[in-house]
C-alpha cells in the first residue's frame, strides 16, 4: 500500500503506465480500485484541511453523527475506506472514462478473488487463504487508521499544506514501515519527492517548520490516543486548540 502511494503522485517510476500498472496490481488485495484512491488522494493534497477536501471527515459540527462518523473510523476503518472508494466517491465524481476503469478495476478484483477462492477450495485450504487474506487486512487496517488520524488532526484548519499537516519522528522502524509518509509536512509540500528523500527534504524544511510553529509529534499512538478522548473537530474546537498551543510555544 505504502509503495501504491507513491504510485499515486507517480513518482515509483518514471514511466507513467509504470505507476498506473503497478498501482493497479498493488491495491487488489484492499478491494477498491487504484483510480478512485488515487483521484480522491490528489483532491486531498489540492484542498488540504478545507472545505474541500474529501478525507477531512474529522471536522464537523461535534453532532452525533460525527461522532458516530468518527469513532467507527477509528474502529472499522478498513470497512468505511472500502465503501468509500468502491462505491461513494466513484458514485460522485466519476463520469466516462474514469467510471469505466474504475468498474472495470473492481470486475478484475472480483474475478481474481473469485478464482483464487475457487481454487483454495478445491485444494481444501479456502478457509487457510481466507485467514491470511483478511486478518492481516484487518489487523494493519487498524494500525493505518491510527496513522491516517493522526496526519492531520488537529492542526490548523484551511492553513495551507504545511501548516495544516503533522510529521511524526517516531524510530526507524516505523519510518521503514510507513515507507517515511511520517514526515507528512514535507511530503504534503512537495509531493513530487520520493519516499526515500523525504527525511532529507525535512532536515532542508525545518526552519521554515519552526518559523510557522507547525506540528511535530513523536508518536503516532499518542496523537491518535488524545484524538480519541477528544472526539471530532469543529472549528470553534480546532480555533481554541491551536490559540493554546502556540501561547504555550510562545514561552
Amino acid at each position: 500500500m505504502t509503495f501504491m502511494h507513491e504510485c499515486t503522485h507517480s513518482v515509483l517510476f518514471k514511466a507513467t503506465w509504470k505507476n498506473w500498472a503497478f498501482g493497479t496490481f498493488a491495491i487488489i488485495p484492499m478491494f477498491i480500485s487504484f483510480i478512485s484512491f488515487k483521484e480522491d488522494h490528489l483532491i486531498h493534497h489540492r484542498h488540504n484541511r478545507t472545505q474541500k477536501d474529501p478525507d477531512a471527515f474529522t471536522m464537523g459540527k461535534r453532532e452525533i453523527g460525527d461522532y458516530i462518523l468518527f469513532y467507527a473510523y477509528a474502529l472499522v476503518g478498513i470497512f468505511l475506506t472500502a465503501i468509500q472508494f468502491t462505491f461513494i466517491f466513484p458514485v460522485q465524481k466519476f463520469r466516462g472514462v474514469k467510471a469505466l476503469i474504475h468498474w472495470t478495476e473492481i470486475v478484475l478484483h472480483i474475478t481474481l478473488m473469485v478464482a483464487v477462492f475457487y481454487w483454495a477450495s478445491n485444494q481444501s485450504i479456502a478457509s487457510e487463504v481466507f485467514a491470511i487474506w483478511f486478518w492481516p487486512l484487518i489487523f494493519f487496517g487498524f494500525f493505518n487508521s491510527i496513522r491516517f488520524v493522526a496526519e492531520h488532526y488537529g492542526t490548523p484548519w484551511n492553513s495551507g499544506q504545511l501548516a495544516g499537516t503533522r510529521t511524526i519522528i517516531s524510530n526507524p522502524i516505523n519510518s521503514w514501515f510507513w515507507n517515511n509518509i511520517n514526515y507528512h509536512i514535507g511530503h504534503h509540500v512537495y509531493p513530487a519527492v520520493p519516499w526515500y528523500n523525504l527525511q532529507k527534504l525535512h532536515a532542508l524544511m525545518l526552519p521554515e517548520i519552526e518559523r510557522q510553529n507547525a506540528i511535530i509529534d513523536k508518536s503516532y499512538f499518542s496523537v491518535f490516543l488524545n484524538a480519541m478522548i477528544r472526539g471530532p473537530e469543529s472549528l470553534e474546537q480546532n480555533k481554541k486548540l491551536n490559540a493554546a498551543r502556540v501561547v504555550v510555544n510562545s514561552f
